[in-house]
């Protein structure tokens, strides 16, 4: 039997990151290629390999979403592939690029910049 203390907080108090901590869980216990995935990070953002064999391009979407990335097959490709992964940082897909090379999948995603939301009031 398996005992995991249910600690309710403030960063669990969104069911969206429920979902991706129950989608870390799942893809760990489950899918265990998903662990060899290489990370290297720099200044500039990220830059992510995994091996996809056998996956064509244009049976692989990319989807990023705020620091979230997801890659996943369509369901009509010969072979499923599915696996998210949480960045640190939010990503900034518009300058991000994927690659499809020999089986290896490269995304190289940049880091969004921080921007500041300070609202300034006038003094009246």
């Amino acid at each position: 039997m398996l005992f995991a203390p249910a600690i309710r907080s403030a960063a669990l108090a969104s069911p969206r990151s429920f979902d991706r901590g129950f989608e870390r869980f799942v893809n760990d216990a489950f899918f265990p290629a998903a662990r060899g995935v290489q990370v290297e990070s720099t200044e500039q953002g990220w830059t992510l390999s995994l091996d996809v064999p056998g996956i064509a391009r244009e049976d692989l979407g990319v989807g990023i979403e705020g620091q979230v990335v997801r890659i996943e097959t369509r369901p009509e490709a010969k072979r499923q592939y599915k696996a998210a992964y949480e960045l640190p940082q939010e990503i900034d897909a518009g300058a991000s690029e994927a690659k499809l090379e020999n089986g290896v999948l490269t995304l190289k995603l940049a880091r969004l910049a921080p921007v500041s939301k300070v609202t300034q009031l006038s003094i009246a």
